[in-house]
């Protein structure tokens, strides 16, 4: 049976994949033109949901699946965060070495580092409060407001805007699974019935997810926390570091980076507040989380910490040193979770 639920686990990451780049991205950018939105600003708000959006729905049907099941969604989200920052900044680094525009970066790092220090707080007493969660969101607020005005306090360029480049070389790989996605939706002129119809199946394929890891767990007789934590956390990832290559390929190496970071701003703040605010507000109380959990929060702020001295140290640049740093960090950290089942 456990070979039925791997299977389908892979099947679901590959279709959630192919569905949000394909349509969910797609249908937003051209949103957010609708909405007159600034490149920053729907980089940071409605293509932040659109990379982010498995994540968010498996926390959310995580916390809401009756059995005390929360350690799924913040797992996963938890560790998305450790593989986007060791992984793809580490492989975008090793592919090709880039000299990173600190401007932006700067900004990004100040606020993921202390969306990890309130995470690595919140989570200490082993339970999330409807307060805590209400932060997650007022912060990432705060990090909008500053991304739309940063520009006016350091000036810089756009690293890149044209998503489609980044999946160019990987779509000839999916191209029989792009053509039957394609009779689900509706041509993409009608973009907001494509972002309607990406919403649902992006729901429904992440409570399949939650249910297949629930259930594998059980089989398993490992914590929950920890298919999680590598698992889903890989599996939702795994797109993001192929695109992530490609463009550090085409030398835009900023835009691997920047992307990952604010994908991982976006996962703890908003991927864990809203789902946590929702639950709480309809019933009330408090989220519990603990466990391994707490271990793999002070390790996501060790690895923050971690990429901060390595970018500093080298002057913003990037190349193989510091990506097999990082890669290094994220197979040890793999080790400490197997070793600790």
């Amino acid at each position: 049976m456990i070979i039925v639920y791997i299977l389908v686990l892979l099947a679901c990451f590959v279709v959630l994949a192919r569905i949000v780049d394909l349509f969910f991205i797609a249908s937003l950018d051209r949103i957010s033109k609708d909405l007159r939105l600034s490149s920053d600003a729907a980089g940071a708000t409605l293509m932040a949901v659109g990379s982010s959006a498995p994540e968010l729905f498996v926390a959310l049907f995580a916390v809401l699946k009756p059995g005390e099941h929360q350690a799924i969604g913040i797992g996963s989200i938890v560790g998305s965060a450790i593989f986007n920052l060791l992984v793809i900044v580490g492989a975008a680094a090793v592919v090709r070495k880039s000299k990173l525009n600190w401007r932006p970066l700067v900004r990004d790092l100040f606020f993921y580092t202390l969306a990890v220090t309130l995470l690595v707080v919140f989570i200490w007493d082993g339970k999330f409060t409807f307060t805590e969660a209400a932060i997650f969101m007022a912060v990432y607020a705060l990090y909008v407001i500053a991304v739309v005005y940063w520009r006016r306090i350091l000036p810089y360029e756009d690293m890149g805007e044209d998503v489609e480049d980044a999946h160019a070389e990987e779509n000839r790989y999916t191209k029989p699974l792009d053509s039957l996605l394609k009779f689900f939706f509706p041509t993409k002129e009608k973009y907001y019935m494509v972002f309607f119809v990406s919403i649902v199946l992006i729901a429904v394929l992440s409570y399949v997810l939650v249910e297949v890891a629930v259930a594998s767990a059980h089989i398993l007789n490992i914590p929950e926390a920890i298919i999680a934590l590598t698992v889903l956390a890989v599996g939702t990832s795994i797109p993001d570091l192929f695109s992530s290559i490609i463009v550090a390929k085409q030398g835009r190496g900023d835009m691997a980076v920047s992307n990952a970071i604010g994908s991982n701003i976006f996962d703890i703040l908003v991927g864990l507040g809203l789902p946590f605010i929702i639950v709480m507000l309809a019933s009330g109380g408090t989220i519990e989380a603990g466990g391994n959990l707490i271990h793999s929060v002070i390790i996501l702020f060790g690895s923050v910490f971690l990429l901060v001295i390595l970018l500093v140290f080298r002057r913003w640049n990037v190349g193989k040193p510091t990506g097999i740093i990082l890669i290094l960090v994220y197979l040890g950290y793999l080790v400490y979770e197997i070793l600790n089942m």
